[in-house]
C-alpha cells in the first residue's frame, strides 16, 4: 500500500491546503489556575501553564493568517511567515500550541519542524524539542489538557482537508475531542459496500471476506494469534495476520451483520452488531478513516459519514449521533489458533489470500518501545501495553482485567467476579459472560487504550 508523504523541501515549503482563519483567542491577559491534574502527570510532564479565557487581537489574527493559511496556501514558508510565527509565538497563549500541533503532523522534517516546534515549546513554557517535535508538543498538549482556540474546529478541518479532501464530511461538530484527532499515516477508505475488492491507496477493509474450513486452513500455524468470535452457535477465526492488513470487516456471522474493526496501536480487536438497527437507518458499513483518537484508529460509516468512538461503538458526529446510535457488541476471544480450532472444531476461518501477500507482526516488534503516537497521559496502575480483558457490568461501570493475572486464577480453578461479570476460559483466552452466562462483549486490549477510553475503570489484578 502506497503511503501519502508531505516532504518540506530545502526552501521549507509545506505540502498541504489550508483554507480558514482562526477567529478567536488571544494574548494572556486574564490567568486562570490549571484543572486539577494527578500527581503522576506533574510527575511526568511537569506543572502547565497558565491558559487565559481571552479572545485574540487583531493583530494576532492577522499573524495566524500569515503563518497557517497563507503559508499553506502558497505551498510556501518566507520571511513573512517567520516574522507572523513570531507574533503568534510572542503572545504566550498556550492554546496556540494546538493549530501548531495540527499542522506539525504534516511536516515530514527538517528546518520547519524544528521552528514550529520550539514555537510551540516556547508557549507551553518547555524546552525545545530537538527530535520527535510533533509528538512530545502534543503528549503534553494531551497530558496537560490544554484548552482549543476558540472556533479551534474550522482550522483544523483546513489543515486536515488540505491535505486529504475526503475528510471534509467527518470534520464536523459533534460529541468528539477534536484537539485528541491525528493523522494515521494512511488515506481514507471511502470505498461503497461490497466494492472492498476495488484499489485504494488506503487501509483496505474487507466486506463478507472469503472463509474455509479448519481442516482447509493450513498456511496457519497452530502458534498464530486469532480473534475468535461466536454468535448464535456459529463460530469465525479472523487471523491477526489478516486483520493487520485489513483493520475492518464487514461480515455476517450466526444471521447478523457485524462490523469488527481491529486496532494494531491499541491491540484491540472488537466486533459490533450493525443490524437491527432503529428505523430509517441503513446498516452502517465501517471504514478506517486514517486518523486516529490518542493511538486508537477511527472508524466511520461509509453511508452516512458518521464517525465513530471506535472504542466504544458510539455514533459521535453525523446523521448517526443525530440519532444517539450506539452499536451492541459481541464478544472477541483473542487467543491461538490451535487452541481455538481444538475448541471449536466447526469454526471457520478467513483465507490467506485476503492477507495480501503480507505477514505483519506489529504486536511483538513495533509497539516495543510503547505507543508510536501521542496519547499523553497514561494511567500507572498497569504498564501501558499490559494486556487487559474489559467489559462493561450492568450498572455501567467499566471494568479492566489484568489478562495474565487472570489466565493463572482460571487456570487453577478461581472464580473472578466483579459486580455481574464473571469471567471464563475460552480456547486458550478469556471471555466475560453475565450472571446469566450471557455474552456481554467483552474484548482485549492495551491498559493504556481501555485506561484513556474508560478513565473511570476499575482494576482486577489478581
Amino acid at each position: 500500500m502506497k503511503i501519502p508523504t508531505f516532504p518540506i523541501p530545502r526552501s521549507s515549503i509545506l505540502c498541504a491546503a489550508l483554507a480558514a482563519v482562526l477567529v478567536a483567542t488571544s494574548s494572556p491577559a486574564r490567568a486562570e489556575e490549571p484543572a486539577g491534574l494527578p500527581d503522576y502527570v506533574i510527575a511526568a510532564f511537569g506543572t502547565p501553564p497558565e491558559v487565559a479565557d481571552v479572545p485574540l487581537t487583531d493583530a494576532l489574527k492577522a499573524a495566524i493568517q500569515t503563518a497557517f493559511v497563507d503559508s499553506i496556501a502558497s505551498s510556501s514558508w518566507g520571511p513573512e511567515q517567520q516574522a507572523a510565527l513570531e507574533v503568534v509565538t510572542a503572545s504566550g497563549d498556550p492554546r496556540l500550541a494546538w493549530i501548531i500541533s495540527d499542522l506539525m503532523r504534516f511536516v515530514t522534517g527538517g528546518n520547519l519542524a524544528n521552528t514550529l516546534g520550539t514555537a510551540a515549546a516556547h508557549l507551553l513554557e518547555i524546552d525545545a524539542p530537538t527530535s520527535n517535535h510533533w509528538g512530545i508538543i502534543t503528549d503534553h498538549l494531551i497530558a496537560w489538557d490544554i484548552p482549543a482556540p476558540p472556533d479551534y474546529l474550522s482550522v483544523k478541518r483546513a489543515i486536515f482537508t488540505g491535505v486529504v479532501p475526503q475528510w471534509r464530511a467527518l470534520f464536523v461538530e459533534g460529541d468528539i475531542d477534536w484537539r485528541h484527532v491525528s493523522w494515521g499515516g494512511v488515506l481514507i477508505d471511502d470505498r461503497a459496500y461490497g466494492q472492498a475488492n476495488a484499489p485504494c491507496n488506503c487501509i483496505p477493509a474487507a466486506d463478507n471476506p472469503a472463509v474455509s474450513s479448519a481442516e482447509d486452513a493450513t498456511w496457519l500455524e497452530d502458534s498464530d494469534i486469532v480473534f475468535g468470535i461466536e454468535v448464535n452457535g456459529e463460530y469465525r477465526a479472523y487471523p491477526r495476520q489478516i486483520m493487520e492488513v485489513r483493520e475492518m470487516v464487514n461480515d455476517t456471522l450466526g444471521g447478523r451483520d457485524l462490523g469488527i474493526p481491529y486496532c494494531t496501536l491499541c491491540g484491540a480487536a472488537q466486533a459490533y452488531f450493525t443490524d437491527r438497527m432503529p428505523d430509517g437507518v441503513e446498516r452502517p458499513v465501517l471504514r478506517t478513516s486514517g486518523l486516529l483518537i490518542r493511538s486508537n484508529k477511527v472508524m466511520y460509516d461509509v453511508v452516512t459519514s458518521s464517525v465513530f468512538d471506535t472504542f466504544l461503538g458510539k455514533a459521535v458526529t453525523g446523521p448517526l449521533a443525530e440519532r444517539g446510535l450506539r452499536l451492541e457488541q459481541a464478544t472477541v476471544v483473542t487467543t491461538d489458533w490451535g487452541s481455538w480450532k481444538a475448541e471449536h472444531p466447526e469454526t471457520t476461518v478467513l483465507i490467506e489470500a485476503l492477507a495480501l501477500g503480507r505477514d505483519f507482526d506489529f504486536r511483538n516488534g513495533r509497539d516495543a518501545n510503547g505507543p508510536i503516537f501521542p496519547v499523553g497521559d497514561v494511567d500507572p496502575r498497569l504498564p501501558v501495553h499490559e494486556d487487559v480483558i474489559g467489559a462493561i457490568t450492568a450498572s455501567g461501570k467499566p471494568i479492566a482485567f489484568q489478562r495474565s493475572a487472570a489466565l493463572i486464577a482460571l487456570r487453577n480453578g478461581e472464580s473472578i467476579t466483579f459486580e455481574n461479570i464473571r469471567l471464563e476460559l475460552d480456547a486458550g483466552g478469556i471471555r466475560a459472560v453475565g450472571a446469566d452466562g450471557a455474552d456481554i462483549g467483552s474484548h482485549q486490549a492495551f491498559w493504556f487504550a481501555w485506561s484513556q477510553f474508560h478513565p473511570d475503570t476499575e482494576l482486577w489484578s489478581g
